[in-house]
Parts: C-alpha cells; sequence; structure tokens
C-alpha cells in the first residue's frame, strides 16, 4: 500500500473533530487475498493481471459511482479471455477483506467514549460500503460520512473535503484528518485541516495521546 515516510507529528492544537478514511484504516482491502487464491499462487500472473485488466484505475471509478455490473461488462468486452476472473473481482469482493486493521477500531471507540465527534471520509463504492457496513459494526458510529460512490467525487479532490465540512458544519481547522494515502492527506492539509498518515494503530495512538485527544 502506500505510505513509506515516517507519521507526520503532531505540532497542531487539539482538534475538536476527528475524521477517518475507511480502507486499511478502519478495514484491511486488498485484491491480492482473492486473486493468489485464483491464481494459485502463480504471483507473476496475479500482478499482471492486476496491472493490465482490473487495474486501480478501473476500480477507482466503481469508487467514484459507476455500478459494478456496469464496469465488469465493460471490462469483460475489453478482456472476454478473462471474464470469470473479471467477474470475480465483483461476486467474490468480500474475500479481498480479511478484517480490521488491528486496533483502530479500538481507538475509534475511545474517541467516542470520550464523546469527541468522529467522522469519514471514504473512497468506496455504494454497493460494496453497504456489504461492508454490515459486516462491521463500527462503521456505523460515525456522527457523518461522505463516501466517495454516493456523491462521485473522490479523494484527493479537495471537494471531497469541503462536502464534509460544508454538511456537517464543521471548521477545517477543527479537524483532524487520518489516511493511509500521502496524497489524501496533502489534500486534507490543502483545505486546512491537520493530518495523519497511517503507518498502524500504534503509532496513530501516540499522535493522539500527544494532540490530547486519547
Amino acid at each position: 500500500m502506500t505510505g513509506m515516510t515516517e507519521p507526520t507529528k503532531p505540532s497542531v492544537a487539539k482538534p475538536a473533530v476527528i475524521v477517518f478514511d475507511v480502507g486499511q484504516v478502519l478495514i484491511e482491502w486488498d485484491p491480492r487475498h482473492l486473486y493468489r487464491e485464483l491464481f494459485d499462487g502463480y504471483e507473476d500472473l496475479m500482478e499482471d493481471f492486476l496491472d493490465r485488466v482490473c487495474t486501480p484505475a478501473w476500480n477507482l471509478e466503481q469508487d467514484r459511482g459507476r455500478p459494478w455490473k456496469d464496469a465488469v461488462a465493460l471490462l469483460t468486452e475489453e478482456h472476454p479471455d478473462c471474464a470469470e476472473l473479471i467477474r470475480a473481482y465483483d461476486d467474490m469482493w468480500e474475500r479481498m477483506v480479511p478484517g480490521a486493521i488491528p486496533g483502530t477500531p479500538e481507538i475509534l471507540a475511545e474517541l467516542k467514549a470520550r464523546g469527541i465527534p468522529v467522522y469519514a471520509i471514504t473512497n468506496f463504492s455504494v454497493e460494496k460500503f453497504e456489504v461492508t457496513r454490515k459486516r462491521f459494526e463500527f462503521l456505523n458510529g460515525f456522527d457523518g460520512i461522505i463516501v466517495s460512490g454516493q456523491e462521485r467525487l473522490v479523494k484527493p479532490d479537495p471537494a471531497i473535503y469541503r462536502l464534509l465540512t460544508d454538511r456537517y458544519g464543521l471548521e477545517p481547522k477543527d479537524c483532524y484528518f487520518i489516511d493511509d494515502n500521502p496524497d489524501n492527506v496533502e489534500a486534507a492539509k490543502s483545505v486546512g485541516m491537520s493530518a495523519h498518515l497511517f503507518l498502524g494503530a500504534e503509532a496513530l495512538r501516540r499522535d493522539l495521546e500527544a494532540l490530547g485527544v486519547l
């Protein structure tokens, strides 16, 4: 995944609001969990398929709001020899999500218990998010959430961050945004939020403790 630099060090006032990313911060997601099984361990073939056919750019359009049915139809027309593998991306999607990221849902619960408002901005297909929030109850506890597929906006577009603050009456300077993607972190800063590059729950906890919210 992204992010090989040191986590952002707290250098801001105590935030009033914490804003989470979902994928790779609260839950793990990686298509390789599924395709390692389907390619029977042939890593080179799997990586070629994910680079050439079911690419991150193709997947991002579902996060932007394209229905999965349309996405699969488009790609199977372009790559008919891969039709079964393409359909698996949709039909077996849940196998890409093995579980929660260790430690982060507990941080979310502690923040809520302290009465700190918690929000989320996530790049996520509407269809898949509805399935996922049924599986992970903690995704239903936010004070507000922006799902890219519903809004047809994706991070790191600054507009999606402004949508959160406008919709819920928040001040960017009061928000502390957490994401595993450096581009998304920088975009949050560009609209006036402070931000943390997520590299694991332990580093996040240390920063939140330093900020005085845990």
